[in-house]
């Protein structure tokens, strides 16, 4: 087991290394820049736009220096803690995640423990009592909740509060703690509204997980083991907790590698309808308005939030499920 982690840790530099290529020549790829963009923006608003003021931007940031260039500046100012400057939100990066990391983990986790106790107590119960009509009903939600992307959720829940109770569920907190430290009053605000988000993001990955579970966990009441364990007299509740459920539950454990790149980012369709001041909006932006070095660095983030996750979530399937070593 040591020998097998020592061995993934080290293959996560080659690895992360060929992922920071992969990234930066994907947002080069796509033809202008965040400064042509910038300056189409101010050719709309009737604002002049000089060569002079073209050779300048692109000069200041570097824009007509080599690809090959471009990526090591880009990559050792990332080593060292700098994810860059972006263009056209006019601030460093690090500011920029910094502003808004804190909402966006908050958030997420929040998500995330909603759909675990959401979904481990109904998909044992729909194993348990298969075909009862509680375990319908489950079913139904559950595919209903498949079926239905989040950000149409959020739609449909932003427009009957307005027009049946006449309130807004976007953003975070009410108008008037716009830009207010936090206190007392707007982390109470806070709480009032911040339940929207997390039931809509959490519903489809609460039905899926579900679904999952109560498979998992039928398909392992079926086996052998667990006939033998019966007719050795094991008690009910025991004979489920000591191997199925353990074995059922490998999906909660192996999407770990998939839970800290969302920590990370989050919902970004959700987020741009609920008003939310995350980063995954913060991505699409700099993505539509062609600002490489955010996307690239907020891209490069979640990629190494992902291999991090995907290594941990290995760890820990071997401690859950027994029949997984890796010697």
């Amino acid at each position: 087991m040591m020998n097998y982690t020592i061995r993934r840790i080290l293959l996560m530099f080659p690895l992360l290394g060929a992922i920071s290529i992969l990234v930066f020549v994907l947002m080069d790829l796509p033809p202008g820049d965040a400064v042509s963009a910038r300056l189409d923006m101010l050719a709309m608003e009737g604002q002049p736009v000089s060569e002079e003021l073209v050779t300048a931007l692109r000069a200041r940031y570097h824009l007509d220096d080599p690809l090959f260039i471009r990526y090591l500046r880009w990559a050792g100012g990332f080593l060292r803690g700098d994810l860059g400057y972006s263009i056209t939100m006019e601030q460093p990066v690090n500011e920029l995640v910094r502003e808004r990391l804190g909402y966006t983990v908050v958030i997420s986790l929040l998500c995330v423990l909603f759909t675990w106790l959401v979904a481990f107590p109904v998909g044992f119960f729909s194993a348990i009592r298969q075909y009862s009509i509680p375990d319908h009903v489950f079913t139904f939600l559950a595919f209903l909740g498949m079926a239905t992307p989040n950000f149409v959720l959020a739609i449909v829940l932003v427009h009957y509060s307005h027009n049946l109770f006449g309130t807004s569920v976007g953003g975070l907190y009410s108008f008037e703690y716009e830009g207010e430290p936090m206190n007392t009053a707007k982390f109470v605000d806070i709480l009032r509204h911040i339940w929207i988000p997390v039931v809509v993001v959490g519903t489809a990955g609460t039905a899926g997980m579900v679904r999952t579970l109560r498979a998992n966990l039928l398909d392992e009441l079926r086996k052998p083991y667990v006939t033998t364990a019966r007719a050795k007299g094991v008690g009910p509740i025991r004979l489920i907790l000591k191997y199925p459920v353990r074995i059922a539950i490998n999906p909660f454990v192996s999407t770990i590698g998939w839970l800290l790149p969302s920590l990370f980012s989050g919902d970004a369709i959700v987020g741009v309808v609920l008003g939310l001041p995350t980063i995954g909006p913060l991505l699409l932006s700099a993505v539509m308005q062609m600002d490489m070095t955010l996307a690239g660095s907020l891209l490069m983030l979640m990629s190494i939030l992902t291999v991090f996750g995907t290594l941990l979530s290995d760890l820990l399937l071997a401690v859950v499920d027994p029949r997984i070593r890796y010697e």
